[in-house]
Order: C-alpha cells, then sequence, then structure tokens
C-alpha cells in the first residue's frame, strides 16, 4: 500500500469519525463517508471491501482511545485494585457519555466485523485488564463472570444515564453515588463503608 493509499484509508476512517460523532451510527453510509471526504462513492470499496469492514475500522478507532484512557487512568490512580477497577468503570461511563456514536458502534458486534482489522486485539485487552484486577480486587471471585456482569450493568447505567431515565428515577444529576452502589454490589464494601 503507497503513502497515497495509506492516507485516503485513514481519511475514510476520520470521515466516519467524525460523521459517526455529528450524526450518529445510522449515518455511516459508504456514500456519505465518501462525499464527506470528496472521493467518488466506489473509492472505499478499494480500501474496505465491505461496509462492515469500514465500520469496524471506525470502532476500532473507538476501542483505541478508550484503552488509552484506560491506561491513562491506572498511571494516575495510586490506589490498589478495587480502586482502578472504580477509576476503569467511572472513564468507561465519562467514554460512553462524551462519546455515544462511537460507544454504541463499539458494541454492535452484531453489526461489525470483530475479526478483521484487529477489533478484538483492542477490544479483548480491556476485558481481559478489567477481569485481572476484579480477580486482584477480590481472589475468590470468578473474575471473568464477575467483570462480565460489572460491564453488562456499567453498559446499562451508561445507556440510561444518557437517555436521562436514572436521573429522573434517582433525583441526582452525578452518576458517582450509583456508581459507588453498583461497585459495592460487585466487589463487596471497602474498609471505609462503600
Amino acid at each position: 500500500m503507497t503513502d497515497s493509499d495509506a492516507g485516503l484509508r485513514a481519511r475514510l476512517v476520520d470521515v466516519g469519525v467524525e460523521l459517526l460523532a455529528a450524526e450518529g451510527p445510522q449515518a455511516l453510509t459508504l456514500r456519505e463517508i465518501a462525499r464527506r471526504a470528496g472521493v467518488s462513492h466506489g473509492a472505499p470499496r478499494r480500501y474496505f471491501p465491505t461496509h462492515l469492514e469500514l465500520l469496524s475500522a471506525i470502532a476500532r478507532r473507538g476501542f483505541t482511545e478508550l484503552g488509552e484512557r484506560a491506561h491513562a487512568t491506572l498511571a494516575q490512580e495510586p490506589g490498589g485494585p478495587r480502586a482502578q477497577v472504580a477509576a476503569l468503570a467511572r472513564t468507561y461511563l465519562e467514554f460512553a457519555l462524551e462519546r455515544p456514536g462511537m460507544y454504541e458502534l463499539m458494541f454492535r458486534h452484531d453489526l461489525l466485523e470483530s475479526g478483521h482489522l484487529g477489533l478484538r486485539d483492542t477490544s479483548l485487552p480491556l476485558f481481559t485488564l478489567l477481569a485481572r484486577l476484579i480477580g486482584d480486587a477480590n481472589p475468590g471471585a470468578d473474575a471473568r463472570r464477575v467483570a462480565g456482569a460489572l460491564w453488562a450493568n456499567l453498559h446499562g447505567t451508561a445507556q440510561l444515564w444518557r437517555w436521562r431515565s436514572l436521573q429522573l428515577a434517582l433525583g441526582e444529576e452525578d452518576f458517582g453515588p450509583l456508581l459507588d452502589t453498583v461497585l459495592t454490589a460487585y466487589l463487596g464494601a471497602t474498609g471505609d463503608g462503600r
């Protein structure tokens, strides 16, 4: 692949990321991405033979960003494994609320070809990291199952928070207390009563 090919390939993904942020996953058509990139509507097929492959490349950008945020969070969290799980959970919710279109696309494995373009290589390490920290925080737990249950809860929390359902039900505008309750449910209370 030449530099110009690599540049156009990256530009198509960049345009997809921008379109996703502005209009959501439903706007991610090959034709619209090509139009906004200033190329013919057939040009994306040269780099992404299927629409699913382009969507996967766009989602990979999201997983890369979330992974970078997760590792930066852990680098700044001096506490033990439970504090690190809490920090990761907060980072995950913040990402979901700040980047709703990307977040939605990233977890639509029914739409994505997760075996292509290294998507699994960017998504599964985050889950493995969460499971490892849960295992360190609670050695007697089935860490992968607890991580799966916590992830499902966080995903639901993010969605309901975005739709403002939880704010209405709880009468709160900060998801912090709810997150503390979720973490206590999955990891047990901390020494300070939380």
